[in-house]
């Protein structure tokens, strides 16, 4: 496995993993302030590689938060195996995703997030935005640096195979591609709102789980990411499936 760490935004580090015969890159997003704040761990087997990285720009025990976009093995595998290194850490996550899952799973008591609440970390601030069933998960959320304008994505954009660290090419295409590949989104009437939504943040920065960071004007990105799944939802809705 390969690692690597760029800053993709003032005190946004994107902390990046190849993993052989993966069609995907796994990323985490590191943020540098009083408060250092980690969004995805990682799986549990790549805890050695990404704490590695982690600890390279902020010691593993002045970690603060711990937060993912969703329960998910490549989001929070590691989450109890960072708890236990980074001693002064705890978990936050939407208080939803705290009620149905993450209190069970977390071996410390988590910080359950409403929505819109933003945690202040010293230098900078991040936003909670729920985004329930958006990309998948009932618990899915993003959160917003409201002082660089770097959204937290999760797995929106998700695109294939390797990449740069940062990008200001079309990262919609290869979203949709994806997706077709995949079938990973809840389709919903709800699905293109809720991206639409997040488009009227305005974020410069877009963070990525899975593919390169984007730099530009990523409310427009989102709003045509949004008018991708309105064609897709539509074609599923106007076709019929036959159960086997």
């Amino acid at each position: 496995m390969q690692t690597r760490t760029d800053e993709i935004a003032d005190g946004v580090f994107r902390i990046s993993t190849t993993v052989p015969d993966a069609p995907l890159v796994f990323n985490q997003f590191l943020l540098r302030a009083e408060a250092p704040l980690l969004f995805h761990t990682g799986f549990r087997a790549l805890f050695p590689v990404v704490s590695e990285a982690v600890a390279r720009i902020v010691p593993l025990d002045e970690l603060q938060w711990i937060t993912f976009g969703h329960v998910e093995g490549d989001e929070c595998g590691a989450m109890n195996q960072f708890l236990a290194a980074a001693p002064n850490a705890t978990v936050a996550h939407g208080a939803v995703g705290c009620l149905v899952q993450v209190n069970d799973l977390a071996d410390q008591p988590p910080r359950p997030l409403d929505d819109g609440e933003v945690l202040d970390l010293g230098g900078k601030r991040v936003r909670n935005i729920e985004t329930p069933h958006v990309p998948h998960g009932w618990d899915a959320h993003v959160l917003y640096d409201e002082t660089t304008g770097t959204l937290l994505c999760g797995d929106l954009f998700t695109a294939m195979g390797e990449c740069d660290a940062l990008t200001t090419d079309d990262i919609v295409e290869p979203a949709l591609a994806a997706e077709e590949a995949f079938h990973a989104t809840a389709l919903t009437p709800m699905t293109a709102p809720t991206i639409r939504a997040l488009a009227e943040v305005r974020p410069t920065t877009l963070g990525l789980m899975h593919g390169p960071s984007f730099t530009g004007d990523g409310g427009k990105a989102l709003t045509v990411l949004a008018e991708g799944y309105d064609r897709m939802f539509d074609a599923a809705s106007n076709s019929s499936v036959e159960l086997r």
